[in-house]
This record gives structure tokens, sequence and C-alpha cells, in this order.
């Protein structure tokens, strides 16, 4: 078993960021096996998703109509909505698991790895990745 930590500096935007490029780096060279991406924060979670051509804004509309940023939640502290960012967990889990064939990630061609930080409060986010040989 291989493992490593990712730092992702996500500023004060909330929004997907792509980890598809660390990721493959990270199993190159692997053989066959299972990647295995995991995000150790209550407000974040990981999303396998085509990036770009309007997926990211599409995803994030999606978010806050399912999640609104009202306070209407329980959870209240941090900024205006933060209650929504803790039951992100629902939609979008803190790991998922990729195949590995030959060193390289089996994604199809349009998807790709994201963290998914609907958070403003953070600026910097952990990625723990780990590779299960088979």
């Amino acid at each position: 078993m291989k493992t490593a930590e990712l730092t992702v500096q996500t500023g004060r935007h909330r929004g997907l960021h792509d980890l598809t490029s660390e990721c493959q780096r990270f199993v190159a060279g692997e053989g066959d096996g299972l990647l295995v991406v995991f995000v150790p924060h209550a407000t974040a979670g990981l999303v396998v998703i085509e990036l770009g051509a309007g997926s990211d804004a599409d995803l994030m509309a999606a978010l806050d109509r399912l999640l609104p940023r009202g306070a209407a939640w329980v959870h209240q502290h941090g900024a205006p909505g933060h209650g929504a960012d803790h039951v992100l967990p629902l939609l979008a889990p803190p790991s998922l698991t990729v195949p590995v064939a030959s060193g390289r990630l089996t994604l199809g061609t349009w998807q790709s790895i994201a963290l998914l930080d609907p958070n403003s409060d953070n600026s910097v986010r952990t990625i723990r990745l780990t590779f299960v040989p088979a």
C-alpha cells in the first residue's frame, strides 16, 4: 500500500478543484489496483464529474438549490449558509475509489476527480491518496 497527502489551496472560492492530474501522477507506474481518495473535512466532498463546459456552474447551482445557503440550518456558526456545508456528505461523500490499470486511472473520457468545497471559511484542504495494489 502506498499513501500520500496533498494540500489544496482553495482560497475563499466555493467550487470544484480538479485533482485528476495529481491522482494520475500518484498512481503512475504502480500497476493494477485501486486508488482511494479521501478528504478529512466535514464540509468538503469528492466527485467524479466532467469539468468545464458549464458543468462546474451547474453543479454549484444545483447544490445551492438542494442545500440553500439561507439561515434555516440549526448549525449556525461560520459564514452565512455554513449549516448547508455540513450536510454536503449527503450528496458528495468524503471518499471515492477509482480502479487503476497498468498505472493509469480508468476514468472515462470526460471524467475528472474533483474536490467539492462549498465552504468559503476554509482556504486550505487536505486530501489523502492511497493506492492499494491488486
